[in-house]
């Protein structure tokens, strides 16, 4: 099956009265988990193309985008991790049917760790790829001054108001800064393709994506990593691309490590999306991880 053929395949489930595109591949395989995909922050289903095509193969394959992205309804409030821990979940429960491993880069990562420490019975496996969210160790010990806190909460307030935010998303949806910023962050540079800059800027037309963008970044903090660790009972693995710009791979490593004993980790030359950087790299390893350690 070609990646066109698969992406025909998306679909669209109403959820709590949101409108939740997903895409789903591969045959129904009763003798091994089906996988779900979440990507990160300003992406969506069209960014797991790489690894659909080729893991479709071993697993009944899915790709799901979160409410405020990609094909989804795109609300101008009321985001959270609870929101999107409670998507995957009830995703898994009605649509797919059965227990899934979840895999997700970046924000989606976190998603997926969440759910997997808090609603265990979906979920066999968790795989993050250069997975966000702050440990305690991370958080100042020192509270800022009360003048520093509001000053920060005001700039905050003003910059993402409806004008200022709108003026701000105007310039980074631009395709010049995606594929600028997509650049930066990828090791591959020849992955940086026109599709997917077009992939990552077509969602960015819908005319609820301003106020959209604005809530995303309001959003209060998720839990700590470390609480999340603390509960979790599944298999763990991490993909790390040491590439990334925007996080110390080794540090958050150790981190992960001290909280949690269950872990595959593998240090990959890629950036922070290894799974459409390096999917050469990335599908056999979450495919061989699943047999050996999910299926154990």
């Amino acid at each position: 099956m070609t990646i066109a053929a698969t992406t025909a395949l998306g679909n669209t489930w109403i959820w709590r009265d949101y409108s939740v595109y997903y895409v789903r591949a591969g045959e129904l395989r009763t003798d091994r988990p089906p996988l779900l995909l979440v990507h990160g922050f300003g992406a969506s289903t069209d960014h797991w193309l790489k690894n659909i095509a080729e893991l479709q193969n071993d697993f009944e394959v899915w790709a799901i985008d979160l409410i405020g992205f990609g094909r989804s309804s795109k609300p101008a409030g009321g985001y959270s991790s609870d929101l999107w821990r409670d998507q995957l979940s009830d995703f898994i429960e009605h649509i797919i049917g059965r227990p899934a491993v979840i895999a997700g880069n970046s924000i989606g990562g976190y998603s997926c760790l969440f759910t997997a420490a808090t609603r265990p019975q979906w979920v066999k496996g968790a795989v993050l790829l250069n997975g966000v969210g702050s440990f305690k160790d991370q958080i100042p010990t020192q509270e800022p001054s009360p003048f520093k806190k509001s000053m920060g909460e005001l700039i905050k307030n003003i910059i993402l108001s409806p004008v200022p935010s709108w003026f701000v998303f105007q310039f980074v949806k631009k395709k010049s800064y995606i594929r600028k910023t997509l650049k930066q962050v990828y090791v591959n540079k020849e992955a940086v393709t026109e599709e997917l800059v077009e992939n990552i800027f077509r969602p960015a037309t819908e005319p609820e994506a301003p106020a959209a963008f604005a809530a995303l970044f309001k959003a209060p903090r998720g839990e700590r990593v470390d609480v999340l660790l603390a509960q979790l009972e599944r298999p763990l693995l991490l993909l790390w691309g040491t590439k990334d710009p925007w996080m110390n791979c080794e540090e958050r490593s150790d981190l992960f490590r001290k909280y949690y004993g269950e872990i595959e980790e593998h240090f990959l030359e890629a950036g922070h999306c290894p799974h459409d950087d390096r999917p050469e790299l990335v599908n056999p390893l979450i495919r061989d991880w699943v047999y050996a350690t999910v299926m154990a």
